[in-house]
């Protein structure tokens, strides 16, 4: 008991009180003379409880046992500055927060069975204001419906500018979005990670993105290991993260890991919505013990929690109860006894605390008229006004925004820029484009490689495939038969490529919302995303086209040779490419899998249809023509039939043979040949049964394949991939402003 009496010694530091810029609360400036107070002493105050006096008997109790799963102390990373200067305070300040929405409702009308439309504004959030500084957790509580997760989008910038009222500021200056963006973090509700990456992978692949290239690599990884130990990931930084087909670590590990990504930069502001929402008891302490560890590193954490259990409010330092969008109490949980007190509904002594703030605002919710929320909402704002006269004249510190975040990053938090007198204070991105798509890609073959059921399904489609084209079509002749053969098997050999790539589709859906929440806080540029993307990709659909190539060339009996393969290949390959790219394209416009298979079914078989194949192009009506132009499936198609009947010299019709796509075929050969003589008298021109009628050139001419050649054609399908890359990367561009209108 000793040792938890020395905590609380007689006061002997100097406090100089000071107004926070933004002049909504205090604040004290500590000039140290002995030791600095212990964080109990901190958290606590100057006069504990019994309760907490046993709280503390039960960590020293803990730490000497090394029992209880505590974690190590949040250490900020060394970018090798010369000089720390000392610590610049901090404050999140947000006044007259009004946020509305229009919602629509559709009355009917019971005697005519008709129905009307209107619209009606809701109010989520109703002049909310409050501040908190760096070294402190505050709280947002509420029922559900109550505002919670809007005030934190609010703060965190992802409501859009016209859509909130109000001031959101940090030590006093308003908040720029791209500097938001860089010196915060957002944790969402939902754990979203790649399922194959161990939690070491998953962090080091975070810091890679977050942390500057100048950073060594040793540095990199001791933040990682570091982190793991402070997250308490130990004993699970081997294990995958899973999903629902792979065991992988448990709920409360997952949380941490997902709070761990964002703070690998070690943020100055980190937004969390529900962190403990899914998690026991347990794992949820342990979250918020984590969260407390950031804090006190000089962070502000500000989060949203549904009803936190009596261990972890001792973790909190400001509690915000909202209801229906208003402010109800904002404070410290010491000061809910007296609040409640003053109010008429004094907290019983055996009950906790925030339990009986949320059931009591429930109570007065439902009450009629809502007349109780608004008596409370009122009581506040009242005693709000009396605590700050209360706090007397406090001064001014006229620090500036500029010189706070200099000095935090000369200390070693915000590690995204390369050091202290960077040209640039805060970067955009930690690191160039190059850098980004390196990353990128290796996670993304990393993630792939450990599932190679994926890609094995797919190479045994297009194994399956070729090999009942190459039975189907074996050693196909050089009669008018195996002309129309061929021009079958180009054309299913071809929409097969396109209809195979149809397994791109949800790829980028599953990796939509880990997409959104990176770039969400500049982890990387968009485009070295579309890029990586195209490049991880690039070696599976070579290694399909050189599969399939080689299955069906010999087996047909395709003419050309080894350059007739080749060309062949490089047909195949920039059909995968055009194919992969169209779907990769669609998927970032459909927001569901199942709808997106439909679009790429539909669109491919119209891709087929105009072709060319099953009308030619110059039966096609004029109406029409622009879709032929359009077809994915024309451009290849009309390359390798040009590659197969580009040989002027190579016959496909001799003499008798002209009957042989005609009734007259059935007739004997000698009445074949009489025939043929008299056409010829006819025509005055001697055609005998070895008389070649129809070359490769008459066949290209009579398929319409005469506008392009056949490099003009592939050059035109690979350009159709470079274009659907484009329009994806343009369509996340305009898809990923995740922000509420």
């Amino acid at each position: 008991m000793s040792r938890v009496v020395a905590d609380y010694p007689s006061p002997s530091h100097d406090t100089v009180p000071f107004r926070s810029p933004t002049g909504l609360g205090d604040m004290e400036l500590t000039t140290d003379h002995d030791d600095p107070p212990p964080p109990s002493r901190r958290r606590f105050g100057l006069s504990p409880t019994l309760g907490q006096l046993l709280k503390q008997v039960g960590d020293v109790r803990k730490e000497s046992t090394g029992d209880g799963g505590d974690t190590p102390d949040h250490q900020v990373l060394d970018l090798g500055g010369d000089s720390v200067p000392r610590s610049i305070p901090f404050v999140l300040s947000f006044s007259s927060l009004t946020y509305s929405v229009r919602t629509r409702r559709r009355n009917r009308i019971a005697a005519g069975d008709s129905s009307s439309v209107f619209t009606r504004t809701k109010t989520l959030l109703d002049d909310i204001s409050g501040e908190t500084r760096d070294g402190e957790i505050m709280a947002v509580l509420g029922a559900s419906g109550s505002g919670k997760s809007t005030l934190i989008d609010a703060l965190a910038n992802r409501i859009a500018k016209e859509s909130l009222k109000g001031a959101v500021n940090l030590n006093g200056e308003a908040l720029d979005s791209r500097l938001l963006k860089v010196i915060s973090a957002y944790v969402q509700q939902d754990d979203l990670l790649y399922p194959m990456l161990t939690v070491e992978e998953t962090l080091m692949f975070a810091a890679e993105f977050r942390l500057p290239r100048t950073l060594s690599n040793s540095k990199k990884k001791a933040r990682v290991q570091a982190l793991i130990d402070q997250l308490g990931l130990r004993n699970a930084a081997k294990t995958v993260i899973g999903d629902e087909g792979h065991r992988g670590v448990s709920g409360g590990e997952r949380r941490r890991v997902s709070i761990g990504i964002d703070i690998i930069h070690d943020p100055i502001i980190l937004f969390l919505d529900e962190p403990t929402s899914g998690l026991d008891s347990t794992s949820a302490f342990m979250v918020v013990k984590v969260l407390q560890r950031i804090a006190q590193s000089g962070s502000i954490v500000v989060m949203s929690v549904h009803q936190p259990s009596y261990r972890i409010l001792g973790l909190l330092d400001r509690l915000l109860f909202l209801s229906r969008g208003q402010t109800v109490y904002s404070g410290s949980p010491a000061q809910l006894p007296g609040f409640f007190s003053e109010f008429g509904r004094p907290i019983p002594e055996n009950e906790n605390r925030t339990e009986f703030a949320l059931d009591l605002i429930r109570e007065l919710e439902g009450s009629p008229g809502g007349g109780g929320t608004k008596s409370l909402v009122e009581f506040n704002k009242h005693w709000q006004m009396q605590t700050t006269r209360n706090d007397g004249c406090l001064i001014n510190p006229q620090i500036s925004l500029k010189e706070a975040i200099s000095a935090s990053i000369s200390r070693g938090k915000l590690a995204t820029s390369d050091a202290a007198g960077s040209t640039s204070l805060v970067p955009t991105f930690a690191n160039p484009i190059w850098k980004e798509m390196a990353v990128l890609s290796a996670r993304s073959v990393t993630n792939s490689r450990r599932m190679p059921e994926l890609f094995g399904i797919r190479l045994g489609a297009v194994v399956v495939t070729g090999f009942i084209l190459a039975t189907m079509f074996w050693h196909l002749d050089n009669s008018p038969k195996g002309v129309q053969e061929r021009l079958g098997f180009f054309a299913f050999a071809m929409s097969t490529t396109f209809y195979t790539c149809a397994d791109a589709l949800p790829v980028f859906l599953q990796e939509r919302y880990i997409y959104l929440r990176e770039t969400a806080h500049n982890a990387y540029r968009r485009s070295s995303y579309v890029l990586s993307h195209a490049l991880v990709s690039f070696p599976a659909i070579a290694f399909l086209s050189i599969t399939f190539a080689a299955t069906t060339f010999w087996a047909v009996g395709l003419d050309g040779g080894f350059s007739g393969f080749l060309f062949y290949f490089f047909v195949i390959l920039a059909s995968f490419w055009a194919g992969n790219s169209f779907v990769t394209f669609l998927s970032g416009v459909v927001p569901h899998v199942m709808l997106g298979y439909t679009i790429v079914v539909a669109i491919l078989a119209y891709f087929l249809l105009f072709s060319g194949f099953f009308i030619t192009r110059d039966r096609i009506p004029d109406y029409w023509i622009w879709f032929h132009y359009m077809s994915l499936v024309k451009y290849p198609y009309e390359a390798v039939l040009q590659n197969e009947f580009q040989d002027p010299n190579k016959c496909f019709v001799r003499g008798v043979q002209i009957f042989d796509n005609s009734p007259l075929a059935a007739l004997p050969a000698a009445m074949k040949l009489r025939l043929l003589r008299n056409i010829s008298g006819s025509m005055g021109v001697n055609i005998t049964a070895t008389t070649c009628l129809t070359t490769g050139r008459d066949i290209l001419v009579q398929q319409g394949v005469t506008d392009l050649g056949k490099w003009e054609c592939l050059v035109v399908t690979v350009a159709w991939g470079f274009f659907f890359r484009v329009l994806f990367y343009f369509a996340l561009l305009l898809g990923s402003k995740n922000k509420r209108r």
